[in-house]
């Protein structure tokens, strides 16, 4: 999926694959263990032999890509960067009735984009592109959405839950038979506790990029937030007083999307005519670790 997004972004782009001289590639559900997706794409597009770089930050994934990309035009270091955000949930998910409060949230999907610099020289290149970024983590409750096996879990072999085990039990945890029987390969959520943490959050990190760029709210031409919950969108919409046009929402025609749900959010809403040269969008995201961030651009 994010092969076929990017030969999208690259042909409306202009360019080639053989142009494009680094890819970030975010995703929670890669193809392999190891190695990333990025060098699957790189290979799957027949490109040069570019640096490839994963990001998994889950929800934020594709607004932290998109971070580093943008660091990265800035100094000039590259010219065509593919920002890609792709997901495979339905491989992962407990499709039994004992899953249904996760299952029944998670769609598949991709999008990409290629970030290039602006032009400095015209009168309109100077205030376009990519205003600023902003990105955050705590990662204190961690657990609270979080896919624990396989894994090494790091972090628990000192809890007293595991005091009686001798290290070839330990070492079946990264991967057992009775984890399948027992259903500990699936996605957990504790979506009240992720409910109450993210409409804190988003709403400060987009007033945080509008204050940075000392702007306010009724400047926006469209918000576009990570699609993780429609009640979650509603709220934040409400909190920071925006109008129904001021909002791109889709996730009622895809489910959560994870990193994919910000750019294929943005593309629709740009192939609908809702994103015109000029405009002031924010791009905002909130998930798993918990991570969120928000990019403030420029048409």
């Amino acid at each position: 999926m994010g092969v076929e997004a990017a030969k999208i972004a690259i042909e409306r782009a202009g360019i080639t694959p053989q142009d494009i001289d680094f890819i970030v590639f975010a995703t929670l559900s890669p193809d392999y263990y190891f190695p990333g997706c990025g060098v699957l794409l790189q290979r799957a597009l027949k490109m040069k032999e570019i640096g490839a770089l994963d990001v998994r930050n889950q929800c934020s994934g594709f607004l932290y890509a998109l971070s580093v990309a943008d660091q990265f035009i800035k100094t000039g270091m590259y010219k065509n960067i593919l920002v890609v955000g792709a997901e495979k949930h339905s491989f992962g998910l407990d499709l039994s009735t004992r899953g249904r409060n996760v299952s029944v949230i998670f769609g598949d999907g991709a999008g990409a984009v290629v970030l290039q610099p602006t032009d400095p020289s015209s009168g309109a290149g100077q205030n376009q592109g990519i205003l600023s970024t902003h990105l955050h983590s705590d990662g204190e409750s961690a657990e609270i959405l979080a896919m624990y096996n396989p894994g090494t879990h790091a972090n628990h072999w000192k809890e007293e839950k595991y005091a009686d085990f001798d290290e070839a039990e330990i070492a079946q945890m990264f991967f057992s038979h009775a984890m399948i029987d027992n259903g500990q390969i699936f996605p957990n959520m504790d979506g009240p506790a992720v409910f109450k943490k993210a409409i804190v959050k988003f709403p400060e990190v987009i007033l945080e990029a509008l204050k940075a760029n000392n702007l306010q709210t009724a400047d926006l031409q469209l918000l576009i937030p990570h699609q993780a919950n429609l009640r979650i969108s509603q709220f934040v919409q409400q909190k920071l007083q925006l109008r129904d046009d001021q909002v791109y929402n889709n996730i009622q025609h895809y489910g959560n999307t994870t990193a994919a749900s910000v750019p294929i959010a943005l593309c629709e809403a740009w192939e609908k005519g809702l994103v015109k040269e000029g405009d002031l969008i924010c791009l905002a995201a909130f998930g798993s670790g918990f991570t969120w961030a928000s990019a403030l651009l420029r048409w």
